[in-house]
């Protein structure tokens, strides 16, 4: 006889994600994984397979609903209003969140990337995602004029996928806000 999950594997790996998130792979133990879970090793291990299973299912939940946000967080009609908006509600929300925990895609990819083949890949992935978003935005708004139609829509995508990225790195260590504050000006006066 089969028998029934007594958890909610949604909440359970929701969990995991914020402490993943939190504290990285490595510092980041199965018991500190019961715990934040409510569940046993043995219902851990049925339900995602090991630590590195989880991890990547954690991973995975992320970058769906971190990509879903991005997408809603561009939707304003204005291109340039709709990055900057983007841009500087990010440097805010981890200045005034005191919890340093940075994206967690961004994590992984300097914890793991360079030293495991999948993780490479998954990072990887997501920041081509991000760059189509961005480049579908930015096409929207070479259309609408808002842009030069000379744009490469592409690589100004791409440049400002690498841009938020370094600032993420860079945030881990809590720069004055006026050195992150001019960057993403500079940052932003690549869509005039």
């Amino acid at each position: 006889m089969v028998r029934l999950r007594e958890f909610d594997v949604d909440k359970a790996l929701d969990a995991a994600m914020q402490l993943f998130w939190e504290k990285g792979f490595e510092a980041t133990s199965l018991s500190d994984l019961t715990s934040k879970m409510g569940i046993q090793r043995p219902s851990i291990y049925a339900a995602f397979g090991d630590k590195k299973e989880l991890f990547e299912a954690a991973l995975r939940k992320y970058t769906q609903s971190h990509a879903s946000y991005v997408r809603a967080r561009l939707q304003n009609p204005s291109v340039k209003e709709a990055f900057r908006s983007y841009f500087e509600g990010w440097v805010e929300a981890e200045y005034e969140g005191g919890s340093n925990r940075g994206c967690f895609c961004i994590n992984t990819m300097v914890e793991l990337a360079p030293h495991d083949e999948k993780f490479e890949i998954l990072t990887r992935e997501h920041q081509m995602y991000l760059s189509v978003i961005f480049q579908e935005r930015i096409e929207r708004g070479i259309q609408s004029g808002e842009l030069k139609a000379n744009n490469n829509a592409k690589a100004l995508a791409q440049t400002l996928v690498v841009s938020l990225i370094g600032l993420a790195v860079l945030m881990k260590s809590r720069p004055e806000r006026s050195f992150i504050d001019n960057s993403v000006t500079v940052i932003l006066s690549l869509l005039e």
